[in-house]
């Protein structure tokens, strides 16, 4: 068995990491980092569409919790949307 034999395999090893590994571990680090850098006062969606606003922190359990119009509910970190929520604080800007 040659070089070349493997070559197709490295070649195939090579775009399955480049094309789906890497990013979801880059993903992964944004989110972890997006967690990690919540403070009180921010508007957030969950995963499951829940709107709110983060009142309270706990770095022991990795949980938050979110006030909404029905009242105070705690959420685990992770079920925090980062694409929805940074939409949501993002300023749209209009042009005329």
């Amino acid at each position: 068995m040659g070089i070349t034999d493997i070559l197709p395999f490295v070649a195939m090893f090579a775009v399955v990491y480049f094309f789906m590994i890497a990013p979801q571990m880059k993903r992964a680090k944004q989110e972890k980092k997006f967690a990690a850098e919540l403070k009180r006062g921010d508007k957030v969606i969950t995963k499951s569409g829940l709107h709110g606003k983060v009142v309270d922190l706990n770095d022991k359990d990795n949980s938050c919790v979110i006030e909404t119009l029905a009242g105070k509910i705690k959420f685990e970190r992770s079920a925090i949307s980062m694409e929805m929520s940074k939409k949501l604080n993002t300023p749209v800007v209009t042009t005329k």
